[in-house]
């Protein structure tokens, strides 16, 4: 018999679990469960991870996690555990569906039917950040081209074994044109692999709001870590309820399951929640497993409870509902229609399909010349001149590597013609060498020493390299 992980969880998720537990059990699924403890009670032994070994040992016999919301604490340190959780095992794929269930579930959009392939590891979420001075802090956003390769041809191989007909790439490149426009790069070079599927591409402010006014119109969407987070609880609710939607994680040896909401300690423990959104996760994780049977009973029996108008307070309306029932009343309802299937409602056929995982990334190489630095300061005189500070860095500086521009926030202020602008205390100062000439890295340290002997407080250090003789840095705005 399998052996799944079991995380409850905190708040609302050892009552959704015990419900869900309670529908698998009726239902006859031939898994045994090995529940750990995650979350908040570990958080506060002093293990700042939430994760103690018993529970990576479990993970690690069985490969295989169920696991409910968890309350991270606010502050101190404590890292997001979800996002340990994907990043350590290699979990690349987040993968929502968000379905409307008209007319039983209110929305303004009953053919939607999306689903959402999120990148799991990268971005923002890398969790890298820094205080860089007084004023500015910093967070590294990480795109690589194997992450990006492995997340885009899921999303088709997903659309391909599923019968989806467009994969949707959702990017901001025309703002961040080198990560971004990696992302995007890369889209287009897979979706040549799959001319049976089509594919467009949506900048990602303009996309969401596709996402909002005309879901029906999008099929697959394929986006990066932050964007996806962010779009797939805009569906879900669109769809009709966070509560209702179920998350796969999933890796080339390990998978996670879990619901998309968080652990609503503000109604723990008051048998209210709606479980529907593990018992989605529960679902997607025995399709996973090839238990298509009983994956197929459960959707079908949760389908008649919608159907019949028996609703947790999430979705209730006194329009569209006959019954507002309790979190274990709901279960209950479920396992009382085991066996049936909707009569309005589609009722669900599972088979089960096995993703390819073979994505080797590509290894082709560029020639990589180094031909500047930017050098990064904390510079706080009291008028904040560019001028001021780019007559003390050229001092400094060398013909071979002469100051190029200063820009604050981003923006150039020097040489620029005033600008009202805010000038913050974080000043980046980009020194290229003339007509883009090899350099060597000694001469990068000799300016670094310059910079420092006249106290100049150097907070970091980027390098600026030509890849196969184009830039591989970004230009200043202005």
């Amino acid at each position: 018999m399998q052996k799944v992980t079991l995380a409850p969880g905190d708040g609302i998720g050892p009552e959704i679990t015990s419900a869900t537990l309670k529908i698998l059990k009726a239902a006859k699924v031939p898994l045994e469960f090995e529940e750990v403890k995650v979350g908040k009670e570990v958080f506060e032994s002093g293990n700042s991870s939430g994760l103690g070994p018993e529970c990576w040992e479990s993970i690690h016999r069985n490969n295989v996690i169920l696991k409910g919301p968890i309350t991270t604490p606010q502050g101190g340190g404590y890292k997001s555990l979800n996002v340990t959780l994907r990043a350590s095992l290699g979990l690349f794929a987040n993968i929502r569906q968000c379905k409307t269930y008209a007319p039983f579930i209110k929305t303004h959009h009953p053919e939607m039917n999306v689903v959402i392939i999120r990148e799991n590891e990268e971005d923002t979420y890398s969790g890298i950040e820094h205080r860089q001075s007084q004023e500015v802090a910093q967070t590294l956003k990480l795109i690589s081209r194997p992450g990006s390769e492995a997340i885009i041809r899921y999303a088709f191989e997903y659309a391909k074994a599923h019968g989806r007909k467009l994969v949707t790439c959702m990017s901001k490149d025309n703002i961040m044109k080198l990560t971004d426009g990696l992302f995007h790069r890369v889209f287009n070079e897979i979706a040549v692999d799959y001319p049976e599927i089509k594919s467009d591409h949506q900048i990602i402010d303009i996309g969401a709001a596709n996402l909002a006014a005309h879901p029906e119109s999008l099929d697959v969407i394929v986006t990066q870590n932050l964007y996806g987070d962010i779009i797939s609880d805009i569906a879900a609710q669109i769809a009709g309820s966070v509560g209702l939607a179920g998350s796969a994680n999933i890796g080339k040896k390990y998978s996670m399951f879990e619901a998309i909401h968080g652990s609503a300690p503000d109604i723990s423990g008051k048998n209210i929640a709606n479980p529907s959104g593990l018992l989605s996760a529960a679902i997607m994780m025995l399709t996973h497993l090839g238990i298509s049977a009983e994956a197929e009973q459960i959707s079908n029996a949760w389908l008649c409870t919608l159907e019949d108008g028996i609703h947790t307070g999430d979705i209730f309306t006194e329009t569209l509902s006959k019954e507002k029932v309790s979190t274990s009343d709901f279960a209950n309802a479920i396992i009382e229609r085991l066996g049936k299937k909707p009569e309005q409602l589609t009722p669900v056929s599972y088979k089960t399909t096995k993703l390819s995982m073979d994505f080797s990334p590509s290894q082709e190489l560029e020639e990589k010349t180094l031909i500047g630095c930017d050098v990064f300061l904390e510079w706080r005189e009291e008028d904040r001149s560019p001028e001021k500070l780019a007559r003390k860095v050229e001092a400094l500086s060398s013909d071979a590597l002469p100051l190029s521009i200063i820009t604050n926030r981003g923006v150039k202020v020097y040489p620029a013609p005033p600008t009202e602008a805010f000038k913050s205390d974080h000043w980046r100062c980009r020194f290229l060498t003339p007509n883009e000439q090899p350099l060597d890295y000694v001469q990068i340290l000799e300016l670094l020493a310059q910079l420092h002997k006249a106290q100049l407080d150097i907070l970091k250090t980027e390098h600026l390299y030509l890849f196969s003789g184009k830039e591989g840095f970004s230009r200043a705005q202005g």
